[in-house]
């Protein structure tokens, strides 16, 4: 292991790899890396900013701007987006912007001049800030040294390096994030193990990196995790990673015993945030109970809250998060949900966690998230479920409200009728975003109209079929003169509708070159509530659709799309 503030300074091989290019086919080596590093830092330190947003989507050019900067002396802000909106919320946290193209255009212009000029010397406790939403949503700055990513890369190391051994890493999560950051970027630069260029996102893809890279590593989140089980391929990966690595969230066990299954372990999970850095670790193959990675110490206070004592704080202090936990007899914890997150409906406090982790317990729920819902004339909450396939079976065969009925009765066990929830929405999958979180704002978006118009009730997929059941607002702009005394839905928006919700699942869909067999059988009226079926036919380049209202077929076609595409 090299120190991260020693990485252009300590004795180093110039052949130890960095990443993989695949613009060259070739290893990009640590005398390449540090080359780039010096052109940047000589242009860099001409300037008078001091912050500088990353906004760099490529890896290895993030790496190099990211070092640069910390050469000169400057402060490396790195935003959770790079969104303009996202940015210009977070206009007075920096004073410059270096994107891709600002990497590219100053790399190797000044590499020689560089080498022979600039001494890379960088500040052990040089300041980094980082964003992360939080609960709410809100951007929320978090300062941190280089020396505390330098002990928690050694902690990392020492609990899981001899697993990796020589292998790549690959990533399916942003760089942006310490998840990624740490695991993507720092990680591999400390131990000398290279890190690919490439985001995999599909099974396909692993496969293809697995073939250029040979023995690999996986860092991803558990909504790709618990998505990649029901795609061809994910369970053939030849020579599969040595290890999945999970974060961002707590991964469904099914799908943890799933990846068992296939490849002889879970993936290993690690709990953590932002400003805490790693905490505790789990395969739930072994205990669905956490343990604490190497150095750090937690403790539960009075009130049960999680405490940490860690090298990756930066300081000594116990450090208190808002955290749950129970602890076992041998050592190891479960989290509680979160203590911030107390409603009271009607007079009486509830806590959601609480309400999630009973309607966990139904074999009917892979993973469920409720939220407060604002807006409705009494305190009342909703709940998004993400369906096992045992209530994907029962919502084929019962329907929404007859699932939701029978969850409301599970929890009804549990808890006064007042604090059910009210509204419920079904899904492939919780929506959770690139870094692994799930937005309170995402989650309660399910109960309110898509910016096509349509609610999203509930989807399902089965095998290459979906279905989707959707509500059409009486209020719909697309209602209007369509007919004066008789609104009808407009067939155009139902094709539309189709292909939107196919491009979801299906990539190719989105580039539609015809729409054939169309028919439109029924009219759909203000507020009707329609079940969509998508079939997906790869052979045949196409997606069929039809509509159904009240049992009766009311429009169908076929989307076909490029070959392509």
């Amino acid at each position: 292991m090299i120190a991260l503030h020693e990485l252009f300074s300590a004795q180093c091989d110039a052949h130890t790899p960095v990443c993989h290019d695949d613009a060259t086919g070739a290893m990009v080596t640590h005398a390449a890396f540090r080359a780039r590093v010096a052109s940047l830092a000589l242009r860099l330190r001409e300037g008078e900013e001091r912050r500088h947003a990353l906004c760099i989507d490529d890896p290895f050019d993030f790496a190099c701007a990211l070092f640069a900067l910390l050469a000169c002396g400057k402060t490396p802000v790195i935003p959770a987006s790079a969104a303009p909106g996202y940015l210009a919320d977070l206009a007075d946290a920096y004073d410059a912007v270096l994107t891709d193209a600002d990497v590219a255009a100053a790399a190797d212009a000044r590499a020689h001049e560089a080498l022979d000029t600039l001494t890379l010397r960088i500040d052990p406790h040089a300041p980094l800030t980082l964003y992360t939403s939080g609960s709410s949503g809100a951007p929320k700055p978090i300062h941190k040294t280089l020396a505390q990513f330098d002990a928690e890369v050694r902690t990392l190391e020492r609990d899981w390096g001899a697993l990796i051994g020589d292998a790549t890493m690959l990533a399916s999560v942003p760089h942006r994030h310490i998840y990624g950051l740490l695991f993507r970027v720092m990680w591999p630069l400390a131990a000398g193990r290279a890190f690919d260029r490439a985001l995999c996102v599909e099974p396909q893809q692993i496969q293809a990196r697995i073939a250029r890279c040979g023995a690999t590593a996986m860092v991803s989140s558990p909504a790709q995790l618990m998505r990649w089980t029901g795609l061809a391929g994910f369970d053939s990966l030849t020579p599969a990673p040595r290890v999945f690595f999970s974060s961002g969230g707590p991964l469904a066990a099914d799908t943890a015993l799933d990846y068992a299954a296939a490849f002889g372990d879970a993936p290993v999970e690690i709990y953590g945030s932002t400003e805490t850095g790693g905490i505790a670790w789990r395969r739930q193959n072994e205990t669905p109970a956490w343990y604490p990675v190497s150095g750090v110490q937690v403790r539960r206070a009075d009130d049960g809250a999680l405490e940490v004592r860690s090298p990756h704080l930066g300081h000594d202090d116990w450090h208190r998060t808002d955290d749950a936990i129970a602890f076992d007899d041998d050592g190891r914890f479960r989290l509680q949900g979160r203590l911030d997150r107390v409603v009271k409906l009607d007079g009486k406090r509830v806590s959601l966690p609480e309400l999630e982790a009973r309607l966990a317990l139904h074999p009917y729920v892979a993973q469920a998230s409720v939220v407060p819902l604002a807006g409705t004339t009494r305190e009342r909450v909703g709940a998004v479920i993400a369906l096992s396939d045992e209530g994907r079976a029962a919502l084929h065969d019962t329907g929404r409200v007859a699932l939701a009925k029978t969850l409301r009765r599970h929890l009804a066990a549990y808890f006064d009728v007042v604090l059910l929830p009210r509204f419920w929405r079904f899904r492939i999958a919780l929506p959770f975003d690139a870094r692994g979180k799930l937005p309170v704002s995402a989650v309660a978006a399910a109960f309110g109209p898509r910016a096509e118009g349509f609610e999203l009730l509930a989807e399902s997929r089965d095998g290459d079929a979906l279905r989707h059941e959707i509500r059409v607002p009486p209020a719909l702009d697309h209602f209007a003169g369509h007919f004066p005394g008789l609104p009808i839905l407009p067939g155009v928006v139902q094709v539309d509708w189709a292909i939107r919700l196919a491009s979801e699942h299906v990539a190719a869909a989105r580039a539609v070159e015809s729409v054939d067999r169309l028919k439109f059988m029924a009219p759909v009226p203000p507020g009707a509530v329609l079940e969509l079926r998508l079939a997906h036919d790869a052979a045949r380049r196409r997606v069929q659709f039809a509509y159904r209202m009240n049992g009766r077929e009311c429009a169908s076609g076929a989307i076909v799309y490029r070959e392509d595409a």
